[in-house]
């Protein structure tokens, strides 16, 4: 049984867990469109992604229902203030580290394995630190919610998704930018992380 001093309001939860759903959703937004505006080179598009981006787009969409409805009532628990305290660090860092590789990335950016006509090689900044920082914010971000958000099914489904995410993205990007820039991205891949740094 936690102290009744850790224990926090579930309004203050869902007060946390909607700022951070908030700003994914405005830091993503600029760039969505500037992608959008910008002509796609090679896309590697199947069941597989089609599925990746559905799950994703439940498990956005999840927190939302859980803090305006009670749908997911049944499963909940007593928040408490080191969990959301926790959560709302991991909630910073990914969400700080999602706009600088959206930064980083420009109208390189897409949601989906595409790479754009004038596509470069991003290695600075960030992409000196870890190859994949935008995935390694999104499991920063999904890490947060599963602290953060009290409840059995809505907390851990965006770190599912994010796992599925790594399992089934990361190899077909690496092959796809293999293909597009050879030598250059070999030599970057021996020098940098793929998604922790002195790890993997």
């Amino acid at each position: 049984m936690l102290p009744v001093v850790l224990l926090v309001s579930v309004s203050a939860a869902k007060a946390v867990v909607l700022v951070a759903w908030l700003s994914l959703l405005l830091i993503r937004a600029p760039h969505q469109a500037s992608s959008r505006a910008t002509p796609i080179a090679e896309r590697c598009w199947g069941g597989v992604e089609t599925v990746l981006l559905a799950l994703l787009a439940v498990a956005f969409l999840l927190p939302v229902l859980w803090a305006s409805t009670e749908v997911f009532a049944a499963t909940d628990y007593p928040p408490n203030a080191v969990a959301l305290g926790a959560g709302g660090v991991c909630y910073g860092l990914g969400l700080w580290l999602f706009d600088r590789a959206h930064r980083e990335l420009g109208p390189r950016w897409s949601c989906t394995l595409e790479l754009r006509a004038s596509h470069d090689l991003v290695t600075g900044g960030v992409y000196s630190v870890v190859r994949h920082p935008m995935y390694l914010a999104y499991a920063l971000y999904a890490a947060g919610q599963a602290i953060a958000l009290p409840n059995l099914w809505v907390g851990p489904s965006h770190l599912g998704a994010a796992l599925l995410l790594l399992a089934l993205r990361l190899r077909p990007e690496e092959r796809m930018l293999r293909r597009r820039f050879g030598r250059a991205y070999e030599e970057y891949a021996a020098r940098t992380p793929r998604l922790v740094p002195g790890v993997w």
